[in-house]
């Protein structure tokens, strides 16, 4: 007893290390954004509560920069691509999930194996492909958007997500569909997918996270400061010869912000086992 409970207490608190150097980054972003211009935030050993407390930083940013365009595209451009991931995957996974056809598993193993291949690896293409089809700001706002949601429209990951979900509903769901008169398009938006919810959000928040704090993509495509997501609007904050920390502190926790908003707004779906029942005797 003595053994379990001791191996208990060591285990959490190498978790409790961890974590709290997981957060450690976090508390000091927000630090940084809290101090005054006369505190020198490269103090050596460094202050955790500012000395100099100040909510001056968060207004002058917001002013400094076009914050609120900033936001606005990157709220454009999150949800086209959150959108488009929730209905490509979904569409692509059921027939991987439900359908028999020849070289399905060779297709499904394909897609699987693109998950290795990091964006780097392919951008040049991808900028290239981008260019020849005209979609860049250049053009105009709205091919931008289209630019710069496009390459992350449908993920591996995505399909890999939402064929487990398909593959966990029993099949005589389905069947019972088919004989209420339901075909296979209505069978998939009115029982399959309200079915698959908690997976759908999970994918959400994923692609959500992914897609609003996206730095590379945006700083090779856009050209015009209008155009800017908040990545690289708050990166405009960090000059050539000098950098102002706070206000890129500042802006980068105001940026977090709706992160957690969405996070909060979905984790209701999270529960899962609402399959459970579904099918009796």
């Amino acid at each position: 007893m003595l053994k379990k409970y001791f191996s208990k207490t060591i285990i959490h608190a190498i978790l409790t290390v961890v974590s709290l150097l997981s957060i450690f980054p976090f508390v000091w972003l927000m630090s940084t954004s809290f101090k005054g211009i006369n505190e020198d935030i490269f103090v050596y050993p460094p202050v955790i509560i500012p000395q100099d407390f100040t909510l001056s930083n968060y207004i002058d940013v917001w002013h400094r920069v076009n914050f609120m365009g900033y936001f606005f595209n990157s709220v454009i451009v999150a949800a086209l691509t959150v959108l488009l991931n929730l209905i490509l995957s979904s569409l692509a996974a059921y027939p991987l999930a439900r359908m028999n056809f020849k070289g399905k598993k060779v297709a499904f193993f394909s897609i699987l194996a693109t998950i290795m291949i990091p964006f780097q690896a392919i951008m040049l293409p991808v900028y290239i492909i981008t260019l020849k089809l005209h979609l860049i700001d250049s053009v105009n706002n709205v091919m931008g958007y289209i630019g710069l949601v496009m390459p992350f429209a449908v993920s591996a990951f995505g399909i890999f997500l939402m064929r487990q979900a398909f593959l966990k509903i029993p099949k005589e769901v389905e069947e019972a569909a088919i004989v209420d008169g339901c075909n296979v398009f209505q069978m998939f938006c009115r029982v399959l997918l309200p079915m698959v919810k908690p997976t759908l959000a999970v994918l959400a928040v994923f692609t959500f996270i992914g897609s609003w704090g996206e730095f590379l993509w945006p700083s090779i495509m856009l050209t015009k400061d209008s155009m800017y997501t908040l990545p690289v609007g708050i990166n405009n904050l960090q000059g050539m010869f000098s950098a102002n920390w706070r206000f890129i502190a500042a802006g980068s926790i105001i940026s977090t912000i709706p992160i957690i908003i969405f996070f909060l707004a979905m984790q209701r779906y999270f529960i899962s086992g609402q399959n459970d029942g579904a099918v009796k005797g």
